[in-house]
């Protein structure tokens, strides 16, 4: 079977399910696992090159709703008649739903990988609830115009996950516009920076020091620069941003939160 992924979140999850050796293209932002080092690049996931998709001539193409502005080249896809599955996860549960559907459609089995996977979730949950306070969490995706993940969110699941949560985790939405003054009268605990599309040394946390009374902040001594891979894409490997999330939060509950065997064989494939 040959498969296409136009976005890095399917590409991972291919590989969750052992079902990478099938890709025989990705998008130009796919850089996880090590296999797909090699395969045609079709475009960064927006602007995917058709033509070229079509000409690889796959039996399925995986495209992605979790990506805004991807709807364009599922219409394409439409128009050229080219098989495609378009997956939409905004949830830990949703990521689940999808292996099975992916496994599925390709004809794997994802019940060992299905188990783990809930079993980490479940340990995840049970340390969470162990702690005795909830740390107000505030993400952000991009900074100016300041953008931020509503309560409809993966990252406001995981952060109530590990017991903390998001401080804009009232707004019933995805993801938010919002702006410097309406961050700082929320007044979080910690300040976690996961720029979408951006590599974590390109982050500047110096640049949170210089907004307008973001110095009174109680968080300012708290600003961590969070893995983009880990927490921005609906994958499986939101797992392993989970841990980390709840080492950093919370670390004596977490310490010791050992990565599950699903994630760590995939490790030494990076």
């Amino acid at each position: 079977m040959r498969i296409v992924s136009i976005c890095p979140s399917n590409t991972e999850l291919l590989a969750f399910l052992n079902a990478d050796h099938l890709l025989v293209g990705v998008d130009d932002y796919s850089d996880w696992p090590k296999s797909i080092d090699g395969l045609p690049r079709l475009g960064p996931d927006l602007s995917i090159r058709m033509d070229e998709v079509e000409a690889l001539a796959p039996d399925l193409v995986l495209a992605s709703l979790s990506v805004p502005g991807m709807e364009k080249n599922i219409e394409e896809l439409k128009q050229r008649k080219i098989p495609h599955l378009i997956l939409d996860p905004q949830s830990l549960t949703d990521i689940r739903s999808d292996l099975k559907t992916v496994a599925d459609a390709i004809n794997f089995d994802s019940s060992a990988v299905l188990e783990e996977y809930d079993e980490a979730i479940h340990e995840l949950k049970k340390r969470g609830d162990s702690t005795s306070s909830s740390p107000s969490l505030y993400w952000e995706w991009w900074p100016k115009p300041v953008f931020t993940p509503g309560g409809v969110n993966w990252l406001s699941e995981i952060s109530r996950l590990i017991g903390a949560r998001n401080c804009f985790e009232d707004e019933e939405t995805a993801n938010i516009q919002t702006d410097w003054d309406a961050v700082r009268q929320r007044e979080p605990d910690f300040i976690l920076l996961a720029w979408v599309g951006i590599m974590t040394s390109k982050v500047k946390p110096e640049l949170v020091l210089k907004r307008p009374d973001w110095q009174s902040m109680k968080a300012i001594d708290h600003i961590h620069v969070m893995e983009e891979a880990l927490f921005c894409r609906p994958s499986p490997r939101l797992i392993e941003g989970a841990i980390k999330l709840g080492k950093l939060v919370h670390p004596l509950a977490f310490e010791d939160f050992p990565l599950p065997s699903f994630i760590k064989e995939k490790q030494s494939n990076r």
